[in-house]
């Protein structure tokens, strides 16, 4: 009896790269240098160039102590942890006073996103369409697409600072089928925020087209040092312009937990019975995606926002991380204007948050990989947070002979 050839179940599928910031840090690890430098993946560095966990963050533990308790949390996530967070974006606002807000703890940023997609799927709300800036966040693209939605760009950066007019165009082509998704605050890879007038100017386009706005809030608090500030888009929206929205939040930045995965999905809505069906909806798209979240991380933030006193060091945690960042976006141009460095560099210190968009070439940062041993995004955006006092002017003068030989 002869033998039966059998084809793999396999043999069409395609080879997928890997994703270009976690190959990033693959190869930073591999190289031995030791003046190597690591600016690609956003994770926050102290003075030494070490992780940081956040004084705040130790308190919690502490007050958590031995906690030997490995239940499943319900659906929805720790109560206590959505409450609190909640409580930060949206406290004294009509909306929670109203009872008008949904919620779902998620994994980080990038699940709460996912619930968020999900449930407008499920809601039968019509949208197809999601707008995403021009350039963003990679995951966003992936995510959104991958979720059935057709994916379109709005322009976003020009000349080292954001494009208003192009952006607000583009935005007013779209119409009630449309979400689309804002950066809350310190733009991922831009660092460039719109000014108040100008979110005034984008709301009243989205209520004028019956746009559906979806906040992407990973760093509130950490960008400026104080989460009100940072949230000021958000509640405007919200609170004073009326909007629904999705918000969603992730405790990896502002509180460095970042393999902890500890997020949350919001919904603003008109009423609480829409609030009510939106959070069944949420939970169903929860349970049949991961079931239930994780728990350790949404006991620490929990404690951590849920404490007086651990709420307070909180406060102080986030000017320490945007501060430092600050110090090292001006140490930089300082060193880089006394080099002499060819073009602009004042984009440098106006930008915010974690992310520096330098505007080199892809060539020029292929060369800096190459001789410096210096690892960053192809796009150009760097992590201001890879950057301490013992390898800013190496990195200065590594950039600055790109840009001169490159």
């Amino acid at each position: 009896m002869g033998s039966v050839s059998q084809v793999s179940v396999f043999e069409k599928a395609a080879f997928v790269p890997p994703d270009s910031i976690f190959d990033v840090t693959r190869r930073y690890i591999a190289d031995t240098n030791p003046n190597k430098v690591n600016l690609g993946q956003g994770t926050y560095r102290d003075e030494n160039g070490q992780p940081w966990v956040l004084p705040s963050v130790r308190m919690a533990k502490e007050k958590l102590g031995n906690d030997g308790n490995h239940e499943y949390l319900p659906i929805a996530g720790l109560k206590a942890f959505r409450e609190e967070a909640v409580k930060l974006v949206f406290c004294g606002t009509k909306a929670l006073r109203e009872e008008r807000i949904a919620s779902c703890q998620a994994l980080s940023g990038t699940g709460a996103l996912l619930l968020a997609g999900l449930a407008l799927k499920q809601a039968n709300t019509g949208i197809s369409s999601v707008y995403i800036t021009d350039p963003t966040w990679s995951n966003h693209d992936l995510l959104f697409s991958r979720l059935g939605f057709e994916v379109r760009k709005l322009p976003y950066y020009k000349a080292g600072s954001f494009d208003f007019e192009s952006f607000v165009s583009t935005l007013k082509t779209a119409n009630s089928s449309s979400a689309v998704v804002l950066h809350a605050c310190a733009h991922n890879p831009t660092g460039c925020d719109p000014t108040k007038d100008q979110w005034r100017e984008i709301a009243a386009v989205i209520q004028e087209r019956g746009i559906f706005p979806i906040f992407d809030s990973a760093y509130l608090g950490f960008n400026s040092g104080n989460v009100d500030k940072d949230a000021w888009a958000i509640r405007y929206f919200t609170e004073d312009f009326g909007l629904e929205a999705s918000v969603c939040l992730s405790f990896a930045k502002n509180m460095g937990l970042y393999g902890e995965r500890t997020g949350l999905v919001t919904y603003i809505t008109k009423t609480s019975q829409t609030a009510r069906t939106m959070d069944s909806i949420l939970e169903n798209c929860q349970r049949a995606t991961v079931s239930n979240p994780p728990a350790y991380g949404a006991k620490i933030a929990a404690a951590v926002l849920g404490t007086p006193e651990i709420a307070e060091q909180w406060v102080k945690d986030l000017i320490t991380m945007s501060s430092r960042i600050r110090s090292m976006r001006q140490k930089l141009f300082d060193e880089l204007t006394r080099l002499k460095a060819p073009g602009d560099w004042s984009h440098i210190v106006q930008q915010s948050g974690m992310f520096g968009y330098t505007g080199i070439t892809p060539a020029q940062v292929a060369y800096l990989e190459e001789k410096h041993h210096v690892y960053m995004a192809s796009t150009s955006r760097i992590s201001i947070a890879g950057l301490h006092d013992s390898n800013v002017r190496y990195f200065a003068r590594a950039l600055d002979d790109a840009v001169r030989t490159a």
